[in-house]
């Protein structure tokens, strides 16, 4: 029986009836997709013995209509008549490779069957060599549609295939499309609705890459001959999504909007802006030329700002004022000029338009190397390690793990960072290590048991086991190399006259030393655009964002239906998976690494400034936080901004005593004890606890304070100070406060272009000193004061404040504090730094977490079910 097609299948399928007959320049169709698009038909030219690929890819698969006399041709429209041997004059071998590659294809097509009876069954497209031997075949058997798909499970023939199951095929125009994704699962739509579903095993490994594609018939002698018309054939090196068969149906048989060669432009333009522009622009010349500084009344930071001044005229290099200058070495001013390759780029894009797709300029993402967004492989943390051995396996081997991993670094502010995640040999002894202590204390037959109920070696009863376990381990499918692999451990064990028990304990250790069980891996090879992930790399990527373990049995098994192509059925799981316990411990990971507060436990203040300082009073720090935020984000399920100024906390005894506050009534020293501080004007949010205050260092430093505001609550920064600066903090003595030698800086011509930026930001916490204590004279006798303003980037005028709390305020309110807990959240879900690129997609899951009220779980729903985690950057090949 057919399933019941998506709500926004239908939206679509009425759009397609009603509008695209009728779409104009005023009310255009539907885009279609174009992310991992291998080939495309259009049918175009009306005339010509060449069917040109439009795909815009290189080499195009253009095809060869060996018989004109047999096909009828008219502009958007092929009929085949006869035996026309439409065939690729040779091997499809990049469209086969690339198939292969993935895994995974979507074979599209709008025709027009001459007959509703026509069987073979007759090739509609084909990559075969004979009737008897094919990649794959789209053909008509009788009434019904079928699609024959070679595996390693199936055929040569491609047999068994998938048929439709609804609705008779009829000779009226159809839209018909066949999926295929990594993990196996199959489907075929009809004009936009899922019409059948099915599973071919295995994997395309086996696919014969100097085989040739054609239309209406098989490519050699041998004849399955298909009569009818086409209007567009186009190939995919993906599945598309239910959402996109839909749209491209309801975008009309033509190419049309975005479907062609040429329409990829705008897509090419954005990818060159933040590739290459913009990263121009924020390395050479926003010091100068942003919204506060404006030198020159130039800036270069706000599209509207650029482009209404002279500065850039699109089109018109030698009419725009900036390459003039830059053409010139006039600009950077005392600055190394721009090399060859920017000022190339630079002229190039204002030739081209000068399509600028974002706002505003975000400096600091522009100003790391692109490489370090180009992650497709990381590293599990030792917290996601130890869960996932717990998960997997229900043993427990964290102390081990703790004692014998090499601790994670942290890089780019968190200490998940893809490419600071490295492995050396001290990692590949402690995993050995720890997968022969997990397998020895687990259960082997009760977790055999789970998988099959057989204790046979066989290859069958084997494989019935392996397939299934290594599904569960590895968290996706097996490749048939990789149950080949494990299956020879069995082998092994067997002849050597093992146990069945030994072997499931050596493939489990084997498994877990597997890259796939210690790494999250994903495809990066394809076009260079934005693809949608396999179903079993997005259950990974959310169950380690949400839950920093792996994915459950629920999750895989919404992953083997293709539920999480849907984004309904994504947030489905997102929803079920946010009220699991593990989402509050995953959460609090993620703030103790975003404030960094494992530094605590490294802390070695001076004992004569501090001589009440105990390692205890670290802890009570790190818990207030910790709890604080876990008051915030879920019991109470307050608006993440209010992490900066809610006036309660949670203290122990001993802690409130260090603030100076009453301590809570009774209680152990070591007991958290929610508190109020309505009468503690100076007292409430992040930065007015001594976990974050201690980032000051003993003397309580501006500048470590300032920078800390600026990268991680405002989202910006300064270029490192050059080489050979004395950076040694400069401590207070009479006279000299911490304001006044800030002052000093700020005043300093070599020093205050940049101190002038992030120091004011502390101004205003003065009154702390290093360790969190509050006092409003210090230990000289200097009067301390609380004032201040805060100049928030991208705007033009500094706003002043009078006190902490009015502080503390200004930053709950700024909504770039706001995009900068997405950001910081957005960082921790990808596990590398966020990219120019990435900037529009962390904007828009923004927008959609504040329209939800910006509260943590809304926050987390919006990055799961977003592009930045959805979907992967590929690269060309």
């Amino acid at each position: 029986m057919s399933k019941s097609p998506p709500l926004l299948s239908s939206a679509w399928l009425l759009l397609g009836l009603f509008l695209a007959p009728f779409a104009t320049a005023d009310e255009p169709a539907p885009e279609r997709a174009r992310t991992g698009l291998l080939a495309l038909y259009d049918f175009h030219d009306a005339e010509g013995a060449r069917i040109a690929d439009r795909s815009g890819l290189k080499p195009p698969l253009d095809l060869a209509v060996g018989d004109p006399k047999a096909v009828r041709r008219e502009p958007g429209e092929l009929t085949v008549t006869g035996r026309a041997a439409v065939v690729a004059p040779g091997p499809a071998r990049r469209l086969s490779e690339a198939v292969k590659r993935s895994g995974a294809i979507t074979i599209e097509a709008w025709v027009r069957p001459a007959k509703p009876d026509q069987s073979g069954p007759a090739r509609i497209v084909t990559l075969s060599s004979s009737t008897s031997a094919r990649n794959f075949t789209l053909g008509q058997d009788g009434g019904q549609f079928d699609v024959r798909l070679r595996t390693t499970k199936t055929d040569n023939n491609g047999n068994p295939s998938l048929k439709g199951r609804g609705r008779a095929l009829t000779t009226k125009w159809t839209h018909v499309v066949y999926t295929r994704e990594k993990g196996g699962r199959t489907k075929l739509y009809l004009d936009g609705r899922e019409d059948a579903a099915g599973e071919a095993d295995g994997d395309l490994s086996n696919w014969d890459s100097g085989m040739a594609l054609a239309l209406g018939d098989e490519p050699g002698r041998e004849s399955r001959l298909w009569l009818g018309s086409y209007r567009l054939v186009a190939l995919y090196g993906r599945a598309l999504t239910p959402a996109e068969v839909a749209g491209n149906f309801g975008a009309g048989p033509g190419a049309g909007p975005g479907g062609g060669a040429l329409a990829a432009s705008d897509a090419e333009n954005e990818r060159r802006f933040h590739e290459q522009i913009a990263p121009i622009l924020a390395k050479h010349c926003l010091e100068c030329h942003d919204t506060a500084n404006r030198e020159g009344e130039l800036d270069l930071s706000k599209r509207d700002a650029a482009l209404a001044s002279k500065s850039i005229v699109p089109g018109k290099p030698d009419e725009s004022e900036l390459w003039g200058m830059v053409l010139d070495d006039e600009m950077p001013e005392d600055r190394s000029p721009l090399n060859p390759e920017e000022k190339a780029a630079l002229e190039a894009w204002i030739a081209a338009g000068a399509h600028w797709p974002a706002e505003e300029v975000d400096p600091l993402a522009h100003k790391r190397d692109r490489r370090a967004a180009q992650t497709w492989v990381r590293r599990l943390t030792v917290p996601e390690y130890i869960a996932t051995v717990r998960d997997s396996l229900g043993v427990d081997v964290s102390k081990e793990a703790l004692e014998i991993l090499p601790p994670d670094l942290r890089a780019d502010g968190f200490s998940n960072t893809a490419y600071n995640l490295g492995v050396d040999l001290g990692h590949v002894e402690a995993y050995a290590r720890l997968a022969e202590i997990a397998a020895g204390r687990l259960d082997k037959a009760a977790f055999a048991k789970r998988f099959s109920r057989s204790r046979k070696f066989t290859d069958k009863d084997m494989e019935a086991l392996i397939r299934p376990m290594g599904r569960w381990l590895l968290r996706g499918p097996l490749t048939e190399d990789e149950l080949v692999a494990y299956r020879g451990i069995s082998t092994a064990v067997a002849s050597a006259g093992g146990s069945f028990d030994e072997a499931v304990g050596l493939i489990v250790e084997a498994m877990m030393q597997s890259p796939r069980f210690l790494y999250l891996v994903e495809e990066q090879r394809g076009d260079g655009g934005r693809w949608p992930l396999d179903a079993h790399a997005l259950a990974g990527r959310m169950s380690y964002l949400l839950w920093g373990a792996p994915p459950d049995e629920e999750l895989l098994r919404a992953a083997d239906k293709g539920e999480l192509a849907s984004r309904d059925g994504a947030a489905r799981q997102v929803g079920r998976m946010l009220k699991d316990p593990r989402a509050v411990a995953r959460s609090l990971q993620f703030a103790a690494d975003w404030l960094h507060l494992d530094r605590l436990r490294e802390m070695a203040p001076n004992k004569t400034k501090y001589p009440n300082w105990t390692p205890a009073l670290a802890e009570d720090m790190r818990a207030e936080t910790l709890a604080f935020f876990e008051d915030i984000a879920w019991r109470e399920r307050r608006p993440l901004h209010e992490l900066l100024n809610a006036q309660r906390t949670h203290l122990t005894p001993r802690l409130a005593r260090h603030y100076g506050i009453d301590p809570p009534a009774a209680g152990a020293e070591d007991q958290l004890v929610p508190v109020s501080l309505g009468s503690e004007p100076a007292r409430g949010g992040l930065l007015t606890q001594g976990s974050i205050l201690t980032i000051g260092g003993d003397d309580a430093s501006m500048v470590t304070r300032g920078l800390f505001v600026m990268h991680d609550l405002l989202r910006s920064g300064v270029k490192d100070p050059p080489p050979g600066t004395d950076t040694t903090p400069v401590p207070s003595e009479p006279g000299l406060p911490q304001r006044k030698i800030s002052e000093m800086r700020i005043n300093d011509k070599s020093c205050g272009g940049c101190h002038s930026k992030f120091e004011p930001l502390a101004f205003g916490l003065e009154r702390f000193d290093g360790l969190g204590g509050y006092s409003e004279i210090d230990r000289y006798g200097n009067r301390l004061r609380q004032d201040g303003a805060v100049l928030f980037p991208g705007e033009a005028e500094p706003v002043p404040y009078e006190d902490i709390a009015e502080l503390m305020d200004l930053l709950a309110e700024s909504e770039r504090v706001r995009e900068s807990i997405t950001w910081k959240y957005a960082q921790f879900a990808l596990g590398r730094p966020i990219g120019g690129a990435d900037e529009p997609l962390v904007k828009a899951a923004h927008a959609e977490a504040t329209q939800a009220g910006f509260t943590f779980q809304a926050l987390a729903e919006a990055i799961a079910l977003s592009d930045l985690v959805r979907t992967v950057q590929t690269v060309a090949e």
